[in-house]
């Protein structure tokens, strides 16, 4: 009676042990959703490339256990706010947001599913959360910038460009005005004068540039949430050719399409540590035990061949703290 109790007892324990170990592989092979919002209708493959395959090398393959939502915003609130609608009644698990306008606008769609920020501006100053420590809310992840760096960009320009005597500062619309202040502030500094076009789409941006080129001394300078779309970066790049701006940029890659300056953190960097976030919450941890991240480090970049084609001559001391010079 005792053997096959014993027996009984060992075919039991094997069984739950099997329970066990089923349900945690079903855990592991279960598809999880992630959601991801951007601005900007293109450059799908340069602003995802190392967010995935950040996430592939910490086990989470697409096909396999994971699918990605991808939604790109446009350039406008509405299609934000369509596009966010969307992605919250798919039930994703964590939901990625790219830029301070998608972050903002999902936390008005949810309060509980996780949201990671790769690259939002300064959380704190856009008013999405209080304790960079220990996140209050549902949002955590990894900013871009701080507030005082939007200064810096100006100061730069004026390096560059030391007969500048005005900026242009365009941004969408809907953008939250966080950094004018700072903007404004390091203008001062400078005795420079700022001046803000909000715009809408490439109609605005040609009558609002083309209304401040018309006093001399000019530049540009472009805020944009996350990555602006390539038909308004061109529309931008090619009327500062037209009316011999200097150009500045936090986007490495408005540099590299021929604008003058550039001074931001690296937006692939960016997309590696997000996914570090995702997977931690796909694993099970909470929102408040993921400290915000704030970039170590700025690149800047300055394009050679734009400063020739505008007469200037940049200073050795500004070239010698460049990370890249484009000739």
């Amino acid at each position: 009676m005792s053997i096959r109790r014993r027996e009984f007892i060992t075919i039991l324990g094997g069984a739950a042990a099997w329970s066990i170990a089923a349900r945690a592989q079903q855990t592991a092979d279960r598809v999880r959703r992630v959601a991801l919002l951007s601005v900007g209708a293109d450059d799908v493959g340069a602003q995802t490339s190392g967010f995935r395959d950040a996430l592939a090398r910490l086990g989470w393959v697409e096909g396999r256990n994971l699918h990605i939502d991808l939604r790109f915003g446009g350039d406008s609130d509405a299609d934000i706010r369509r596009r966010a609608a969307e992605l919250v009644n798919l039930a994703p698990d964590v939901i990625v947001t790219r830029g301070g306008t998608p972050t903002r606008v999902m936390k008005e769609f949810t309060q509980t599913v996780p949201i990671v920020m790769a690259g939002a501006g300064d959380p704190i100053a856009a008013g999405l959360i209080k304790d960079t420590a220990h996140p209050e809310g549902n949002i955590t992840g990894v900013t871009n910038r701080f507030t005082s760096v939007t200064g810096k960009l100006v100061e730069l320009l004026k390096e560059a460009a030391p007969d500048v005597r005005r900026v242009a500062v365009l941004h969408p619309d809907f953008s939250a005005a966080v950094f004018g202040a700072s903007i404004d502030e390091a203008a001062r500094a400078l005795a420079l004068k700022a001046v803000h076009i909000p715009y809408r789409n490439a109609v605005d941006i040609v009558r609002g540039i083309d209304a401040f080129a018309a006093e001399p001394g000019g530049s540009l300078m472009a805020r944009a949430p996350a990555l602006l779309s390539s038909a308004n970066r061109q529309v931008m790049l090619q009327l500062a050719a037209q009316y011999r701006l200097p150009t500045v940029s936090q986007f490495r890659e408005f540099a590299d399409e021929g604008w003058l300056i550039s001074y931001g953190n690296n937006l692939v960097e960016t997309g590696q540590r997000a996914a570090f976030y995702v997977d931690r919450l796909l694993r099970g941890a909470k929102v408040s035990d993921l400290s915000i991240e704030f970039p170590s480090k700025y690149e800047l970049i300055i394009n050679l061949k734009t400063a020739k084609s505008l007469g200037l001559t940049i200073p050795i001391t500004l070239l010698g703290r460049a990370d890249e010079v484009i000739e």
